[in-house]
């Protein structure tokens, strides 16, 4: 594994390479999820890039950033098999401030958008961004963030990018939680209720009965919704913010 914290240097790697990249951005904090993911790369690519890059432009919520955990060398020790890492610092990634960034005007605003105003301008300009400097074959992202996923499909398609975006499936605790870095800040009580958010997902019921049985649990409820297919939920416990969805034909 070559790890890379400067970008001049990656781009000179990079453009010495013709086999086919497969590429994983992440933001750190590596879990079986996100190893899920470099998994299937490896399987399907010649050689595999991940990204560990925790990206200040999607946090609408300042603390939220300051509470991200960024265990660098752990992560490193996690990613067996992997050709690359890049890893830079945030004033190369935003080497103009946050001057330049990119916008979608109808899909971000709804859901998860609705909650989280600028989130989705931070995310989809970091992963241009990221998508321009590897120049993979494919890149691979999890279905959990389903808005993220079709995002980041739709300004793909919209810009011409020569790649192919892969969505996978979302990796569970065995109590059903889908799998965050965002779970260990969780306290013991908030983690034993949290798998209550998967559970009543995949009762069948209508969104309004699902929505209110997780407020009378003790969840903090954003949104239950069915969208193309799917049927997402946000919730909070306490600071965690939490997202699941299912899709509507295995119900």
């Amino acid at each position: 594994m070559k790890l890379f914290q400067d970008l001049d240097e990656w781009r000179r790697w990079r453009s010495q390479l013709s086999e086919p990249l497969g590429f994983v951005p992440t933001m750190g904090a590596l879990h079986a999820g996100h190893l899920s993911l470099v998994d299937r790369s490896l399987r399907e690519n010649e050689r595999t890039a991940v990204s560990i890059f925790v990206n200040p432009t999607q946090f609408d919520d300042p603390s939220d950033l300051a509470a991200y955990p960024q265990p660098l060398q752990q992560d490193l020790e996690m990613l067996q098999g992997v050709d690359f890492v890049i890893a830079p610092p945030a004033a190369q990634m935003y080497p103009h401030g946050y001057r330049y960034r990119v916008s979608e005007s109808q899909l971000s605003k709804i859901l998860c958008g609705a909650h989280r105003p600028g989130h989705f301008d931070g995310m989809l300009t970091v992963v241009l961004k990221l998508l321009q400097l590897v120049a993979p074959t494919r890149a691979y992202f999890g279905e959990k963030d389903f808005q993220q996923l079709e995002l980041i499909r739709g300004m793909v398609e919209e810009f011409f990018l020569p790649l192919e975006v892969v969505g996978c499936p979302i990796v569970r605790e065995s109590d059903g939680l889908a799998l965050s870095s965002r779970n260990t800040r969780l306290s013991p009580e908030e983690r034993a209720l949290a798998p209550q958010l998967a559970r009543l997902l995949q009762t069948s019921r209508p969104p309004e009965a699902i929505a209110d049985g997780l407020m009378r649990a003790g969840f903090e409820v954003d949104y239950v919704q069915h969208w193309r297919g799917r049927l997402l939920a946000a919730v909070r416990l306490g600071p965690v913010r939490l997202i699941d969805n299912v899709a509507l034909e295995t119900l």
